[in-house]
């Protein structure tokens, strides 16, 4: 629009991912407070002499000046970085951490497919990722437990969160034994469709747990049930997104505490089903 003033707005945020954009720029996803999710290009961020650029580094909670319209009725839907102060830096501690940065690569893919309209805004979202991000940065939990509690209560904020004390298809109230990604859960006998998995009753007792934030069973669970828990979480999220998260089959799932250090390795999710089924869920923000 001819004679448009680009209008200056400030706003909190957790830079998700960066982009190279020429010899020097950079387009930064940011999931912010108050605006949901939006791009701004920033420029000369990759030269030597940049006042800011370290500040634009992907985990990092940033106070961001913007230029742009915050509707986005108005010109490029790119906004433009004019500001941006550094509030914590958490990706500065996952450097050197194999297990933490992945986890943490997980979690701003996670909310980046959560917010699919830019600029729609979602403050649980936002302080859910924050949270996940300071509490893989504090390592008082372990990283695939931190991971699994932001995917189950950002499902939780989406609307499919699984059935944990209910059957997920009659609704009868109880502990059941099958678990069916389909029908978007736990599952009675009645209602069971074929190739329905069978966790280990402690599986169901920590998503629960995770679910709800209590810590004290979840930091006591074993390792093979943090595996299980682990697959049926990736599962179900994946297929209400309909298509695999890239960083998930990175994360280092391979000791049991994984919070502190370990060497890079596997640890997949295990097998996608196809799209797609419905679900149930409780919103809860994440707690340390």
């Amino acid at each position: 629009m001819a004679g448009y003033r680009r209008q200056l707005y400030r706003d909190d945020a957790v830079v998700l991912r960066v982009q190279k954009l020429g010899e020097s720029d950079r387009i930064i996803t940011l999931l912010t407070r108050r605006h949901g999710r939006l791009r701004a290009v920033a420029r000369g961020v990759r030269r030597t002499t940049s006042k800011f650029g370290a500040r634009l580094e992907p985990f990092g909670h940033v106070d961001v000046q913007l230029a742009g319209d915050p509707k986005g009725n108005q010109g490029s839907s790119l906004h433009t970085v004019s500001q941006v102060e550094g509030i914590d830096l958490y990706g500065k501690r996952f450097l050197g951490d194999y297990p933490r940065y992945t986890a943490a690569s997980a979690i701003a893919e996670t909310a980046e497919r959560l917010t699919p309209v830019e600029r729609e805004p979602s403050l649980r979202l936002f302080q859910l990722t924050l949270g996940a991000l300071k509490a893989l940065s504090r390592g008082e939990h372990a990283t695939t437990l931190v991971l699994d509690a932001y995917l189950l209560r950002g499902m939780a904020l989406a609307g499919w969160a699984p059935a944990l004390t209910a059957c997920a298809v009659c609704g009868t109230p109880g502990r059941h034994r099958a678990f069916s990604v389909p029908a978007g859960g736990a599952v009675c006998p009645d209602c069971r469709p074929p190739g329905a998995a069978h966790p280990a009753p402690a599986t169901i007792d920590l998503m629960s747990a995770l679910t709800s934030g209590d810590w004290v069973v979840a930091d006591a669970t074993e390792t093979g049930v943090r595996r299980e828990c682990s697959g049926l979480v990736a599962a179900h999220l994946q297929w209400h997104l309909e298509r695999a998260l890239r960083s998930l089959p990175l994360v280092d799932r391979g000791t049991p505490g994984a919070g502190a250090a370990g060497p890079p390795g596997g640890g997949g999710p295990g097998p996608v089903p196809p799209p797609r089924a419905g679900g149930q869920g409780v919103d809860r923000e994440m707690t340390e």
